[in-house]
């Protein structure tokens, strides 16, 4: 099964969505299944998994309900109030759904840098191994080391590092990234989605080969095993289109075995999420 581990969904609303700025134009539109569908289909994916776009109970529970209407929506990665009080409440109602696989909080736009480490978030992290999910590590570079602080102190859960962390792609910096990324991949526990580069690029101006030294520390930190393909749609639509972002991490995994590109587009993701595989094929 080829999965697309990382979109969104959503009903626009300027008030819901600030964070859709200036040279963001044409994100400020509904993005909804059925726009999705073809462009999976057209690549020979089987499905996705969708991602929180707001920090949102209400969104978690419109993502899932997606699922239910959409056999191709394998998983979701919804946002619930880790520092709050009724968490275990919240992780109760939602995890009973087969479907809610992960949860998210949007790191790198708390002020604090090390907000991950306060022990609220925490003992928030501490329940989600309870109920068998991931939590995905939404940051920028700076926030690699206080994240490898937060897996070390919790070696039972499962995470997974989105975008590569973001490293300034545009203007080629590589240090403290490589440093740093390496560091967190010695924890076993954490997986990383090759996905959200074209965003860090210059959106208008990139080449494949930009991304390549990139994707080469990542592999070889993480190794084939726990690294998987996500596209950012319909984020990644400010700089390219869906299949040309998909094309860059698809191309470059042809340098592996048939094995390991297997797992890179599709098992990994099914793995990590503890995703169990239903009906074959997209619909």
């Amino acid at each position: 099964m080829r999965l697309d581990a990382h979109q969104h969904f959503w009903r626009y609303n300027p008030d819901e969505y600030p964070w859709i700025g200036r040279g963001m134009e044409l994100l400020r539109r509904d993005f909804l299944p059925a726009d999705l569908l073809p462009l999976l289909q057209s690549i020979g994916f089987d499905g996705s998994i969708a991602v929180q776009a707001r920090q949102s109970v209400q969104e978690t529970a419109w993502l899932l309900e997606l699922a239910d209407q959409c056999a191709f929506i394998r998983g979701v990665v919804g946002w619930l109030d880790l520092c709050g009080s009724e968490l275990k409440q919240q992780l109760e109602r939602f995890a009973a759904h087969g479907k809610f696989c992960g949860v998210r909080h949007v790191i790198h736009d708390e002020r604090d840098d090390l907000f991950m480490l306060r022990e609220d978030f925490r003992r928030g992290i501490g329940l989600l191994a309870e109920f068998n999910l991931a939590y995905d590590l939404l940051l920028f570079p700076r926030h690699l080391r206080p994240a490898a602080d937060l897996v070390a102190r919790h070696p039972r859960q499962r995470f997974v590092l989105d975008h590569i962390a973001k490293p300034h792609i545009k203007g080629g910096v590589m240090e403290p990234w490589i440093e740093d990324i390496r560091r967190l991949a010695q924890f076993s526990n954490v997986a990383c989605k090759i996905s959200g580069m074209v965003t860090e690029a210059d959106w208008h101006n990139w080449k494949p080969d930009d991304f390549t030294p990139y994707l080469d520390v990542v592999l070889e930190a993480f190794g084939a095993d726990r690294v998987m393909i996500g596209s950012d749609w319909p984020v990644c639509t400010v700089s390219a289109p869906f299949h040309r972002v998909m094309s860059i991490a698809m191309d470059y995994v042809m340098r592996l075995s048939d094995h390991e590109q297997k797992r890179v587009l599709g098992q990994n993701a099914l793995t990590f999420y503890r995703i169990y595989p239903q009906e074959e094929g997209v619909n």
